[in-house]
């Protein structure tokens, strides 16, 4: 039955599901997976949560889309003013659109109209999206951009500061990486023509590495300096994921733009953009749109649901307790298993990085590890440059029975290597 689809995806799994609840999934022949992939993050408030339905049918009888150059949904009006309730104080404007890559674009377009500059500079292991520009952005994997140059000009690549991966300790590498990105800037793009510094707080395709509190302290101080735009993109690591409502507010750092995807809307597709008035209104009025953009009330009520939801289920915490336990439980096994050389993360997006005894990427026994998991029912994604990594990406919902379940495949597999 599957044959019709474009063999441009990838697949994990080709179980064909047809069912989902909380943090599992079932196909068509009544198999039960524990779904630790969330939609690669998109499910924080787990599958088909019962007000989710029940908002996203309730809004379907009574408006589904109303195009935002023609008219303003009320669905979407209402969103704006509850995002408004959860980002920063000087965060008061917000532009909607689809997916992490078009939120991405808007991003950047912003940045060139309120700066009048050209150029942006991103970060070694980002990834973005796979829209053109999105694609010149993206430096995780070569897959991503692969036989699709040229790319638009304009990106500068400065490195982000992966201590594990250099084998240095973390205020060694923030300091090397500190160093570059002033050689980057008197280097190959000045300040000047510098519109924005873009940088996801937590690394998700090149390997789930958290950006250190000292680093994105820099970049704002960097920024400040130069007049240039901080962009935190939180299309992974927002809505709770990482244990407070966006990972920037670990560091007490104030962002420019938050770009956000994936866990905004609870499997409907929305995104956004989201800034200060006076950066706003520097974006001439015509020079950005799209027809769905804003337009689909159903997904902007569905996003109204999911905050509140995260806030009420305090799934927030939950993510924080869970991923200590978690993260707690795997640093154990990296004593028990050498294969695992590195356990990181934060909340409830840790990653298992797989090195071999002389401490280089084992891709390898990391895809090995999750097929045995995947022939146990147990849905773990890969990610990094190198595919060695393992990332935990379960539902915020999840209970510790729950991660026990998983971690008990996840022995299991270890022992089988």
């Amino acid at each position: 039955m599957q044959e019709l689809l474009s063999s441009v995806w990838t697949h994990l799994s080709t179980a064909q599901i047809v069912k989902g609840e909380g943090v599992y999934i079932y196909d068509d022949n009544g198999n039960r997976y524990i779904d630790f992939t969330s939609g690669i993050g998109v499910l924080n408030t787990g599958h088909c949560h019962p007000r989710i339905t029940k908002a996203v049918q309730q809004q379907a009888g009574e408006l589904i889309f109303g195009q935002m150059n023609c008219v303003v949904p009320d669905a979407t009006v209402k969103l704006a003013h509850k995002l408004n309730e959860v980002t920063p104080p000087h965060i008061d404007r917000f532009f909607f659109s689809n997916s992490g890559a078009e939120a991405t674009e808007a991003c950047v377009k912003l940045a060139k109209a309120a700066t009048g500059r050209s150029n942006v500079i991103v970060f070694q292991g980002s990834f973005h999206g796979r829209t053109h520009l999105a694609m010149a952005m993206t430096t995780s994997k070569t897959v991503y951009r692969q036989k699709f140059q040229p790319l638009p000009s304009g990106i500068f690549v400065a490195p982000f500061p992966y201590a594990y991966q250099y084998g240095w300790d973390e205020e060694e590498t923030v300091d090397f990486c500190k160093k570059q990105l002033d050689i980057l800037l008197r280097g190959q793009t000045a300040p000047d023509e510098t519109a924005a510094i873009i940088i996801e707080p937590v690394l998700g395709e090149g390997g789930y590495v958290p950006a250190p509190a000292a680093f994105l302290q820099h970049l704002r101080s960097v920024c400040d300096e130069h007049g240039i735009l901080l962009v935190m993109d939180e299309v992974q690591s927002g809505f709770g994921r990482t244990g407070s409502f966006f990972c920037f507010e670990q560091s007490d750092i104030k962002p420019d733009i938050i770009v956000m995807a994936k866990g905004l809307g609870s499997g409907l597709p929305i995104s956004a953009i989201a800034s200060a008035k006076e950066i706003m209104d520097r974006w001439l009025p015509g020079t950005h749109g799209g027809t769905y953009g804003g337009g689909s009330a159903v997904a902007s009520r569905a996003a109204v649901e999911t905050i509140d939801i995260i806030r009420d289920e305090r799934l927030t915490e939950n993510a924080a307790v869970h991923g200590k336990y978690l993260k707690e439980r795997l640093i154990s096994l990296k004593e028990k298993y050498p294969a695992i050389g590195d356990v990181r993360g934060c909340g409830l997006m840790i990653a298992t990085e797989f090195t071999d005894t002389k401490g280089n990427p084992d891709a390898h026994s990391a895809k090995k590890v999750a097929g045995y998991c995947l022939k146990n029912n147990l849905l773990l994604l890969t990610c990094g440059t190198y595919g060695n990594v393992i990332r935990w990406i379960p539902p915020l919902i999840v209970t510790e029975t729950q991660l026990d379940e998983a971690l008990n495949i996840f022995i299991e597999s270890l022992a089988s290597m």
